[in-house]
C-alpha cells in the first residue's frame, strides 16, 4: 500500500502528465477502468504497472484477474495518492503506466485499407475522439503528423476510452512524410476540406483503400496540404449549422467510406 502522496514513486507516475516526462519515460498514463482494462485485455505487453484503490468498485475483481493473467503488478494505494497521481480531477479509482510503442509508418499501415491522418490537430478532446471514431469504423490505422497533440496525451487516452489500443497509431513528423507513407502503403490520399467537392455518399472510389487527412480545428488544411492529397472533399451542410467540428465530420468522412467499402 502506497499511503504517501509525495513519494518518488507517486511523482514520476504524476510526471508523465508532462510531454517531456512521457518522452523521457517512453512510458504514458491510462486513467479509469475502461481504459485500464482494454490496456489490459489487448496490448497487456504494454502495461508497467496498475494502481488501484481498496474501495468494493464493481471492476476490482477482473482488473486484479486481468493484472494477474498479464503478470503486470498492481499496486494499492489510497484515494489521495491516487488522485495526486492522475491527471483527471476523478479518476475513477485506478490508472495505470503504460510504455510507448513506437512503431514504423510502413509497419503501421502495412495491409491497411482505411486511415485517419491527423495534422496540425491540437485538442486532445478532437484528437482522441477521432481516434475513437476510426475504431468503431474499422480503421486500421491513425497517424498524427506535424505539430499535432501527442497520442500518449493523458486527455487524449481518455477521450479514446480504450480504442487507443484496438488500432495501430503512428506519428510522422511532417504531413508530407505521412503522405508518403499512406501512398507507398497502397491507399488513395483524400483531404477533408471545406474547399473540395462535395462528398458524395454513393461515391464507388470510397470503396478503395483511403486515408483521410484532416487539419487543425481553427485553420483547416493550406493549399499546400491540399496539394499534396489526390482530392479534396467536403461535407454538405443542409440545415444552418455554420460548420461542423472536426471530430463530427472526421466520424462521418470514416464512416461514409466504411460503408461503401463493406457494400
Amino acid at each position: 500500500m502506497i499511503e504517501n502522496p509525495k513519494a518518488p514513486r507517486v511523482r514520476r507516475v504524476a510526471a508523465l502528465a508532462r510531454k517531456k516526462d512521457r518522452l523521457a519515460a517512453q512510458q504514458f498514463l491510462v486513467e479509469g477502468p475502461q481504459a485500464v482494462r482494454e490496456l489490459l485485455v489487448h496490448s497487456p505487453e504494454l502495461a508497467v504497472a496498475v494502481y488501484a484503490t481498496t474501495g468494493n468498485e464493481p471492476w476490482q475483481f477482473e482488473m486484479d484477474r486481468l493484472a494477474d493473467a498479464a503478470d503486470v503488478e498492481i499496486v494499492r494505494v489510497t484515494d489521495e495518492v491516487l488522485a495526486a497521481m492522475a491527471e483527471t480531477v476523478q479518476p475513477q479509482g485506478v490508472v495505470a503506466v503504460a510504455r510507448i510503442e513506437r512503431a514504423s509508418l510502413a509497419d503501421s499501415l502495412s495491409g491497411a485499407r482505411l486511415v485517419a491522418v491527423l495534422h496540425e490537430v491540437r485538442d486532445p478532446g478532437n484528437a482522441g475522439t477521432v481516434l475513437r471514431a476510426a475504431d468503431a469504423a474499422g480503421a486500421d490505422a491513425v497517424v498524427f503528423a506535424g505539430e499535432s497533440i501527442d497520442p500518449w496525451h493523458p486527455k487524449v487516452v481518455r477521450s479514446t476510452t480504450g480504442s487507443l489500443f484496438h488500432l495501430a497509431v503512428a506519428t510522422a513528423a511532417t504531413l508530407a512524410e505521412a503522405i508518403d507513407a499512406v501512398r507507398a502503403a497502397g491507399l488513395a490520399v483524400v483531404a477533408a476540406d471545406v474547399n473540395g467537392d462535395e462528398l458524395n455518399a454513393g461515391d464507388a472510389s470510397l470503396a478503395q483503400p483511403t486515408a483521410w487527412v484532416f487539419g487543425n480545428e481553427a485553420r483547416g488544411l493550406t493549399a499546400a496540404d491540399r496539394a499534396l492529397t489526390d482530392r479534396a472533399l467536403r461535407l454538405p451542410i443542409y440545415g444552418k449549422a455554420e460548420s461542423l467540428n472536426l471530430a463530427t465530420a472526421a466520424s462521418v468522412c470514416l464512416y461514409t467510406t466504411a460503408f461503401r467499402q463493406r457494400a
